[in-house]
């Protein structure tokens, strides 16, 4: 069934709200097998609200709105979408049976919230129409059906939303549906987008179902295997093949196969299992790679310490980087990095450190050494490797692809450390 989303709002289009209900959508659309081919948004204007609905129900077999469903004169998305579809509203006593005691509830925390005769407006439906109860909060939803076409209105507040659509509109629809898509992901680091399309040219080539789809993420490539079947099993059957095949591939560069994993996660269970200890020198990131470290739960069982030696005496004092060094080849440097790795294994304690320094820009360039240069170390149980990177972008495009390259450096790091 191909599906269309419309998000009403003129709050939407002014920016003033992000509007995360169509993300949601469109992934449970996806799961369901629905084809979402158009996404729209649509402020409170009844005459564009009209020519938007219009030109979805003629293209599409299900519409889905959010938003436009509360008490005041602007949310006019039931009024509208009823008046287009041929329906006339009537009182719905159950919806206000509901709204009225959600009310008194409230009423009850907000002693100056009071019950006012716009709210009533809610309790209007669409005659004929299917009216879902909203548990936290007043506005309904509602599906209406007529002539093959259905939509669908939900309230747009996604803590209201999300319930709803979950609770009532899922399993509707998933009888409409017969096929379901399942998608499973793996995610692959160490390599750029480039060379892993080369690598599965051959298979997106001959490709029906399942299918492969790349996605460029800084400093990793992810790949949604996506199979259409009439349930998950036999989804998950269709593609666990292709999954192997990837493996057999891109073997240590996957680093995930769920979608719920990051790279950080990788990193920390990595060091669990190995019962190893780390601990980061960082200069241009900031403290930014122990960030996304700390980001997974459980980490401080791995991670000991992080300096942040964004000066070269801060260098010295606490990594023991030589004067040397600093004053001949620069902090920008292999031997620095190297120093950095090897003095913050020693001062933290850990098995293994992770150092970072280099020029994240717009000043401070040379011909030499121009902006985007990073250098790493890494010190893994006495044994210190260093890498060059030279990056491109601004001063956050820089720091963010160093930090990405980083976590897979420590990964490689690990496995290479037995």
């Amino acid at each position: 069934m191909i599906t269309e989303l419309i998000s009403v709002g003129t709050e939407i289009l002014l920016g003033n709200i992000v509007n995360t209900n169509s993300a949601y959508l469109s992934e449970k659309c996806a799961q369901l097998g629905l084809a979402v081919y158009y996404q729209s948004v649509v402020g409170d204007n009844p005459e564009r609200m009209k020519m938007v609905i219009r030109t979805a129900l003629d293209r599409s077999d299900v519409i889905i709105l959010t938003g436009g469903l509360g008490p005041t004169e602007d949310d006019l998305t039931k009024e509208i979408t009823a008046e287009v579809m041929g329906f006339s509203l009537v009182e719905d006593e159950h919806t206000k049976e509901l709204m009225e005691d959600y009310l008194r509830e409230y009423e009850k925390n907000n002693p100056q919230r009071r019950i006012t005769r716009n709210n009533y407006k809610q309790t209007m439906v669409p005659e004929g129409s299917m009216v879902l109860d909203n548990h936290n909060g007043t506005a309904p939803g509602l599906i209406m059906e007529k002539n093959g076409k259905t939509a669908i209105l939900l309230p747009g507040p996604p803590n209201e939303m999300i319930p709803m659509f979950e609770e009532s509109v899922y399993p509707y629809l998933r009888k409409k549906q017969p096929e379901i898509i399942y998608s499973r992901m793996v995610k692959i680091c160490g390599i750029g987008e480039s060379q892993v399309a080369e690598e599965i040219q051959d298979l997106i080539g001959k490709q029906t179902n399942p299918t492969i789809a790349p996605y460029a993420k800084t400093g990793e490539v992810h790949l949604r295997i996506t199979a259409k079947a009439e349930d998950e099993k036999t989804c998950k059957k269709m593609i666990k093949p292709i999954v192997h095949e990837l493996k057999e591939r891109f073997g240590d560069n996957i680093f995930a196969t769920k979608e719920s994993t990051t790279l950080e996660e990788a990193v920390v269970e990595m060091l669990k299992k190995k019962d190893m200890t780390l601990s980061l020198a960082e200069s241009c990131t900031g403290g930014a790679v122990a960030a996304r470290i700390v980001n997974v739960s459980g980490a401080s069982e791995v991670l000991k310490c992080g300096y942040v030696t964004y000066t070269n005496p801060a260098k010295r004092k606490c990594l023991g980087v030589k004067k040397s060094t600093l004053n001949t080849v620069g902090a920008v440097s292999a031997k620095c990095a190297k120093e950095m790795a090897k003095g913050g294994c020693k001062a933290a304690g850990t098995d293994i450190c992770l150092s970072v320094t280099g020029l994240a820009g717009p000043g401070g360039g040379t011909e030499e050494t121009p902006v985007g240069t990073v250098f790493m170390g890494c010190c893994c149980k006495g044994k210190t490797v260093t890498r060059e990177y030279h990056f491109t972008g601004n001063r956050s495009r820089i720091r963010g692809q160093a930090v990405a390259q980083a976590l897979t450096f420590i990964r490689d790091c690990l496995l290479e450390c037995r």
